[in-house]
This record gives C-alpha cells, structure tokens and sequence, in this order.
C-alpha cells in the first residue's frame, strides 16, 4: 500500500461497531479524555452483527445455568475453574455498567438488563447425578453460595411452569439449579447508549458505511486503509494503535497486517437461529433462562435453552439455539469469506481442524436438514405441548470459531475467545465467539493491559479504573465481604433487586 495523504492521527482506531469496540473505547475516554478516538463501521448503523439483541441470547454469561463451563473429569469429579472465571468476567461487566448509571451516562438501566433466574434443567437418571455432583462442588464455592437444587416436582412447577407442565414427574427423573442473581442483557440497546456517549460527551467520531480494507506498518505506527461506501473514495488515517474488534470480519482483515502472531489462525463460521414464540399468553407464563445438556457432538454454543427475553422494550421468548452453517464470516457478509481466509499459513491447520471435528460437521448437517416441525419437536423437549402455529424461526447471528495451529492434530477448533496481538500491544485483534459480549470489560481492561500500560502506571488513572471496576485487578475471592457489598451496590442501581 502506497503512502496517501493522511487524513487524520489518532492515538486508537477501532474496527468494527460492536460491544466491543464501543467498550473500549468509552473506558479509556473515561480514564483519559485525551485519548484520540476514532471508530468505524461498514454497516450504516452500529451493533447490527454479534451484539444485536436477537443476534445473541442475551443472557449475562455467569455459568450459573451453562452446563459446558463446568465438564465432569475421569474421576468423575466436576472442574468448575472455568465457570468461576466466567463468573468473575461478568461481575467486571456489572461494576461498569452501575458506574455509568451512577454517573448518569446510561440514563436507565430496565432498557438493557433485566432479571432473570438461570437455571441449569436436566432429566435422566445420569444428568441428575451429574448435576447433583455439579451443585455439591459449586455451592461450596463462594461465587455460586445462593445456588439452589431440587429434584421436588412441585418447586420444578413454581420455577419454570411452562416447562413442568404435562410431565409425568414418576416415571421421569429430573433435577435443576436455580440461581436468582441471574440477568438477561439486551447487548444491542447498551453498545447503542456507548455510541451515544462517545459521540454526544467525548465528540468520539463514529464512522458509519466505513470500511478498513488494510493496516500497514508506517514507520512508528500503522497506515489505516478505509472505504467511504457512500461515495466509493479512499482515505487514509494513521494511529498509534489499532484494535479490531470486527466479529467475524476480524480475520480476514487480521490476516491482511503485517505480523508474525496472525499466523496459523484461521476460522470456522456457524450460524445460529431461534425458535421465537408469537403468543403472548405462552411468553407471559415463563419468567426465567433454562438451559440445559448439548447433545454429544454438538458444540458448547449449541446448549439449548428456553428464554425470557427482553427487546424493543417488550418480554420475549425463544428457544435454541439451532445450528446452520453457510460461508460467511458476518450476517452480512459475504460468501466467499471461508475459502479467502484460507491463506498458506493456516491450511494445516484448517486441514486438522477439519479432520479432528468430523462429528461436529455430522451435527451440523443434521441441523441445516432439519424443518419447521423437527425444531418443533425440539422444544416439545422442553415444553410438551408446544403448538407449531406460535412459533417461528428467526436467523440469528454468524459466530466465527477459531481454528489454531495444533502440533499433534494439526490445528484444533477452539469455542473460546483469543486476543491476537503483536509484542508491542500497538495492534490488537479479538477473535472467538464465546463467552462474548457479557466479558467485554473483561476483555477490554486485558486490551488497555496490552496497548496502553503506561495509563495504568499512572496513579490518578489507575484510580480512575478502580472506580468504574473496584474488582479490575483483584481476587474477588480474597476481598468476599467488600466483593458482596459492592455486588449488591451494583444490583440496586442497575435496578436488579424488583
């Protein structure tokens, strides 16, 4: 790429409208107002790929009800390490959303999070021990105290109605967990409020039908290549760092920087789709998130659960999610993303990868041949007497799994998230899909870690984190009784206790 005339500097250019682009950048503007932002995105509006509310399951991902953060090991024992991370990410999230209720940035917080018990829901005599070992290690825990189990048919009635109705709870064992702390979270509605902020109090320019095509090494920091789509013309921008933060479209233009780390990684993309209930007298009489046991073969983001919903300001219902795949990287992408990404230094892995996962593609295809009435019999699994007529399918959003370099297998497929970045921090890229948008503040205090170390060394700016996330850098577990006073401070403001 040839040097242009350069039409603007900026200390960060983020790539992509999403959670977490906007997470990223309204925490350094909060710590550092002088901090030269600029962000853009090649839709015409913000949060319409992964963070969109019917794009994701909305749930506040605590691993309260997530059955896959907490496998049973040989002996027989359950790991529950992964679900006190995941627990702990998200409590980060709730510190900083409270902080900005409490400094009244975010106006009101009933336009994105909700309560809504989570619940872990199994059946078969197997499942019920599994889970009955899984709350006996996890209640122990001081994360998960609250937690609550039952096998009693009556209490299974009083925490999810809809679904114990018309069982036969003598011939068919079944236990759940319950835990009340749990949140459904529109992610959509707030990365729209972070827009907001960033524009109206930071004059932060978000650029809309904007897209990077390139990022170039130049000299001492990179040459950022970007399409107006409104009139097809090229500008050219330098920055000191950039983050991408682009979902599914975060490969592709990770894969067109000059670094060593980009090597080896390549992405596999499955779509997700909901069953969404039209009836509002069914939607009324379940107020909760059930999740329960993926099938064998299925991967983790496959669980199914039935779900309260939040959206538009209106109570909703789904179920699923169901699988599909097609070769696109982004809901509106392009399908010929896969067979692109497909670079030299990533084809063994692809390869492994492929060859490693052959049940996952079995799964798959059962999942795209499925109709309206298989996915129907589905959620009967869930609710018995399900009618065909109050359901429909909504497409939800493209998920792109990482595919790493592997030195037995070739290359594995992960279901996590992998921040990729080059020694210096000074450009950063964020792929994976799970656990997502709940660890955005997670994620983004690791990203400042990375490419903005200096802030964090200075005391005033350090102090500026701790207040908007007291927990940033500290054991929750070595500080129990400041953690629950400051986690049910936060639950007040964010309006969680009703």
């Amino acid at each position: 790429m040839n040097k242009k005339p350069i039409a603007e500097k900026y200390d960060l250019i983020c790539v992509g409208g999403g959670i977490m682009s906007a997470t990223l950048a309204l925490m350094l503007k909060l710590i550092d107002s002088s901090v030269k932002i600029a962000i853009f995105e090649r839709l015409d509006k913000v949060a319409q790929e992964s963070s969109e509310a019917w794009n994701n399951s909305g749930t506040g991902h605590s691993a309260f009800c997530e059955l896959n953060y907490t496998p049973e090991k040989e002996d027989g024992g359950i790991d529950i390490s992964k679900a006190i991370q995941i627990f702990d990410q998200f409590e980060k999230s709730k510190q900083f959303w409270a902080y900005l209720v409490e400094q009244n940035l975010v106006k009101n917080p009933k336009q994105f999070i909700h309560k809504a018990p989570h619940h872990s829901w199994v059946t078969g005599k197997d499942n019920v021990e599994f889970l009955k070992k899984r709350f006996e290690k996890m209640s122990k825990e001081f994360a998960f105290r609250e937690m609550e189990f039952s096998e009693d048919y009556s209490t299974l009635i009083e925490w999810f109605p809809l679904i114990m109705k018309n069982r036969d709870h003598s011939s068919e064992p079944m236990a759940a967990t319950r835990m009340e702390l749990g949140t459904e979270v529109n992610f959509g509605n707030i990365t729209e409020q972070f827009f907001s902020i960033l524009e109206e109090k930071f004059d932060t320019p978000v650029f809309r039908n904007h897209d990077v095509l390139d990022v170039d090494p130049d000299q001492e920091d990179w040459l950022v290549e970007v399409k107006d789509l409104k009139n097809e013309q090229k500008k050219y921008y330098d920055a000191d760092h950039v983050f991408i933060g682009a979902g599914g479209g975060a490969l592709p233009l990770l894969q067109k920087v000059e670094i060593e780390e980009k090597k080896g990684y390549g992405g596999f993309p499955v779509s997700g789709q909901w069953l969404v209930c039209k009836n509002r007298e069914v939607i009324e009489k379940h107020d909760a998130k059930v999740y329960s046991k993926a099938g064998p073969d299925a991967p983790p983001m496959s669980t199914p659960h039935l779900d309260t919903r939040y959206i538009n300001g209106k109570k909703e219902l789904m179920f699923g999610p169901f699988a599909g795949f097609n070769t696109k990287f982004l809901k509106e992408g392009s399908y010929t993303d896969l067979i692109k990404s497909i670079k030299l230094d990533n084809i063994s892995s692809m390869l492994g990868a492929f060859w490693h996962n052959l049940p996952l593609t079995e799964y798959l295809i059962s999942q795209v041949s499925k109709d309206h009435e298989d996915r129907m019999n589905d959620l009967r699994e869930f609710v018995k007497d399900a009618k065909s007529e109050d359901w429909e399918l909504k497409v939800a959003g493209q998920r792109v799994q990482i595919i790493k370099k592997d030195e037995k297998k070739g290359g594995s497929l992960e279901f996590g998230t992998d921040i990729v970045h080059n020694q210096e921090g000074s450009i950063t890229a964020l792929l994976g899909a799970s656990p997502g948008a709940s660890t955005a503040v997670h994620i983004m205090i690791d990203i400042i870690q990375l490419a903005f170390p200096e802030l964090l060394q200075q005391k005033d700016k350090a102090e500026k984190l701790s207040a908007m996330i007291p927990f940033w850098n500290r054991d929750l577990t070595q500080h129990q009784e400041e953690f629950k006073e400051i986690q049910q401070k936060c639950m007040e403001i964010l309006q969680l206790n009703d």
